[in-house]
């Protein structure tokens, strides 16, 4: 590569002295806890009651369904377009995901198909929905919950791009869902550290979380006959989920700074909203409810990938958010489905495309991506 050549990567992370601070405790053993401290401090920027760290955000989601005893044969109703943890974790109890369809505007789950599809389910083994906030924006919460409530099905919200996303002024993972996950660093393939935590309104499903995470061991109370707390016992399959002190040591100083992340995200939308507003061939999001920009997608109607081949020339790099899962192999071989099952998902992904947006991200170089963006489109025929 050309020393001299622009590189803006799709993703950096913001780090500053906090983390550095938090890792430093950690390392010298003082403030230990951070595990602790990281769930009380998450469970309060939420608003919800409880909050249970795991090692990342994928463990969030399986000991979700965990903590909601999915068994074989359930049914958990997904948006196609996910990703593929999504279903994965479904799968994993040799449970049946029941793939919908997109809104073409926010590329949310459509709330409308759904609807038809509990009208008509006759399946007594349909467990529950698990949706997603594709990019930042929130699902139309208040309609799905109505959804939810008729048809009294389980609710778990991916927020994994929704951390500090707001839905008529309450976030996202202190609302009506069952049970909600997250993770950390979620934009990176090599991650500085790893996270996961899921928070929840609900003591049973909370104690059950928690029990999975550490192999499903108990101690507590032994000490009461004269034991010293080394005795434990085994009372269910767990896993090995829990968090360790490094990683919610980084994860505590990305907590704190999240509100920032969030705003200086949106500075970069709006720079992006601007400057691409008249370019040809370009549509930039659609603003339905408030959007956090954990993602910038915006649609190329002309040949997406030699778009993106032209953006990575110049050193811009760029994502896919998200190829829909009917499409992957293992999904539409075990499901026989068909590439045009679900023609929003499928419209929409020939045409997306994520453009750098994170804090460390210069006005000077959203500004260079614009740039490139618009003398690229002008080639468009």
């Amino acid at each position: 590569m050309n020393a001299s050549k622009k590189e803006i990567p799709f993703y950096k992370p913001y780090l500053d002295k906090r983390e550095k601070e938090y890792v430093n405790e950690v390392l010298e053993l003082k403030k230990a806890n951070k595990v602790e401290k990281l769930e009380q401090d998450f469970s309060t920027y939420i608003g919800s009651k409880y909050a249970i760290s795991t090692n990342n955000g994928t463990s969030a989601m399986h000991l979700a369904m965990c903590a909601l005893d999915l068994k074989r044969g359930d049914k958990i109703i997904c948006s196609v377009n996910s990703f593929p943890s999504v279903a994965e974790v479904i799968r994993h109890f040799d449970a049946e995901p029941i793939f919908i369809d997109i809104d073409e505007d926010d590329f949310n789950i459509d709330l409308d198909v759904l609807e038809k599809l509990l009208e008509q389910n006759k399946s007594k083994k349909l467990k529950g929905v698990f949706i997603n906030h594709i990019a930042g924006q929130p699902t139309q919460l208040d309609k799905f919950y109505k959804i939810a409530k008729l048809y009294n099905i389980k609710i778990v919200e991916d927020a994994s791009e929704a951390l500090g996303a707001t839905f008529n002024g309450a976030r996202i993972g202190g609302l009506k869902a069952d049970i909600t996950t997250f993770r950390f660093s979620p934009q990176m393939k090599h991650a500085v550290a790893s996270g996961g935590i899921l928070t929840t309104n609900s003591e049973n499903l909370r104690d059950r979380a928690v029990l999975l995470r550490n192999h499903a061991i108990i101690n507590d109370g032994w000490d009461a006959y004269g034991n010293l707390g080394y005795v434990y016992d085994v009372i269910d399959i767990g896993l090995k989920y829990d968090m360790n002190e490094l990683n919610a040591a980084y994860a505590l100083g990305q907590l704190e700074k999240n509100d920032f992340f969030i705003r200086r995200r949106q500075q970069i939308a709006k720079i992006y909203d601007e400057e691409l507003k008249e370019c040809d061939h370009v549509s930039t999001p659609i603003e339905k409810r408030e959007h956090i920009f954990s993602q910038y997608i915006i649609k190329v109607d002309k040949n997406r990938d030699s778009f993106a081949r032209e953006l990575k020339e110049k050193g811009i790099n760029t994502a896919l958010h998200y190829i829909p899962i009917h499409l992957l192999t293992y999904y539409r071989k075990k499901y026989n489905m068909r590439v045009n099952d679900f023609p929003n998902a499928l419209k929409n992904y020939q045409k997306i495309l994520s453009l750098p947006i994170y804090p460390s991200l210069s006005d000077k170089d959203v500004y260079y991506i614009c740039e490139q963006i618009r003398k690229i489109s002008k080639t468009r025929v």
